[in-house]
């Protein structure tokens, strides 16, 4: 696959530009729940102001003006605007100047009036895989030749009355820390965050002499077809996804130097994932997760993911599975910030309705 990572925009819980979110997470400090609201020390603001300035960001990274006419956006959300329909429905008077900015479409809409893009624009919606089926949606945009540039990723301003109710009815909210892979998990913390990366062909980043992050070298995307709010029992979904990933990679599983993966801290999905890591790749691969550390942003979740590896990728790092103190499964998790030499990554995320997205990155 000739898609290159050249342009990274980001904002989470832990701070609004990329390096600050990187060296905070890096430290390894646990993500302390102190009511089911959210995490410490977490903020969140309106949809629209994540959009602003992850795009903004992504641009100014990536060395790119608007407006970029032909190019294409494929970014989503899980919830939307479901926060600000909730604020309205409780305050009547609030004024509806604004409720058509606020449809599900609009969230890419709005990447394409602020990056002034004319091309391709799609908003996916995959529940908590939206932000990593968003950009690898936008990889095969390029590599089919229907642009050469894309704005890729997904943002979410999860925290809401609805959305809260829900998780506490399934149980999988985490009352004092987000751990996933260890033995005392007890679920997420709820988060807002949101990424944006600018993908292009590597013709046109070489053309432009800018340096990527990362090259996408294979993407998958499955459904388990099974059911609504569990994974499947026999992961078969999941590993339909990897196994297509690494196939267009043209790689196999001991190519993988770490995997980045979904990593929720709930019972079931910790405990599915570390099945089938274990299935391919055994203990010889290391496993982080970044949602001990950020929470968990639901549809941006993955696209924060591949931001993150992209930085994993150029410090030659890998940063913590943060929470996790005594692991529950017989894998490499990392711990504590850890140098090592990588070349292969294998980003994971999944969400409710089976729905899974695998992206392989490759170092430059």
């Amino acid at each position: 696959m000739n898609v290159v990572i050249t342009g990274i925009g980001l904002w989470t819980a832990l701070g609004d530009t990329v390096i600050a979110t990187w060296q905070r997470y890096c430290q390894g400090k646990t993500a302390l729940i102190a009511t089911p609201e959210g995490l410490v020390g977490a903020t969140t603001l309106p949809l629209e102001k994540i959009i602003v300035t992850t795009t903004t960001q992504a641009l100014k990274d990536a060395k790119l003006t608007a407006p970029l006419g032909s190019a294409g956006v494929v970014v989503g959300s899980s919830r939307g605007f479901q926060a600000q329909w909730e604020t309205w429905l409780r305050q009547p008077s609030l004024p509806r100047a604004t409720w058509l900015h606020t449809l599900p479409a609009a969230v890419s809409q709005q990447v394409a009036q602020i990056a002034g893009i004319q091309g391709i624009v799609l908003n996916p919606t995959a529940a908590c895989a939206t932000g990593m089926w968003a950009i690898a949606q936008g990889a095969l945009l390029i590599d089919q030749g229907h642009c050469d540039l894309v704005l890729a990723g997904g943002v979410e301003s999860a925290v809401s009355s609805l959305t809260l109710a829900g998780f506490r009815q399934l149980g999988v909210l985490a009352q004092e820390r987000a751990a996933p892979f260890d033995r005392q998990r007890q679920g997420f913390g709820l988060a807002a965050g949101g990424a944006i990366v600018v993908l292009e062909s590597e013709a046109q980043a070489r053309s432009r002499a800018i340096e990527p992050y990362a090259r996408i070298a294979g993407v998958g995307l499955s459904a388990d077809a099974e059911k609504m709010a569990a994974p499947s029992v026999n992961q078969g979904g999941a590993l339909l996804a990897i196994q297509k990933a690494l196939a267009q990679a043209g790689l196999s599983p001991l190519h993988i130097d770490c995997i980045h993966s979904h990593g929720t801290g709930t019972q079931r999905n910790d405990a599915a994932e570390a099945a089938w890591i274990q299935r391919l790749f055994g203990q010889g691969v290391s496993v982080t997760s970044h949602k001990g550390a950020l929470g968990h942003t639901l549809g941006a979740a993955g696209a924060i993911a591949i931001a993150l590896s992209c930085l994993s990728l150029r410090e030659q790092q890998i940063p913590p599975c943060v929470g996790c103190e005594i692991p529950d499964f017989d894998l490499d998790i990392v711990q504590h910030c850890r140098p090592a030499p990588l070349g292969h990554i294998l980003c994971c995320s999944y969400g409710f309705g089976g729905q899974n997205a695998v992206i392989v990155l490759a170092r430059p």
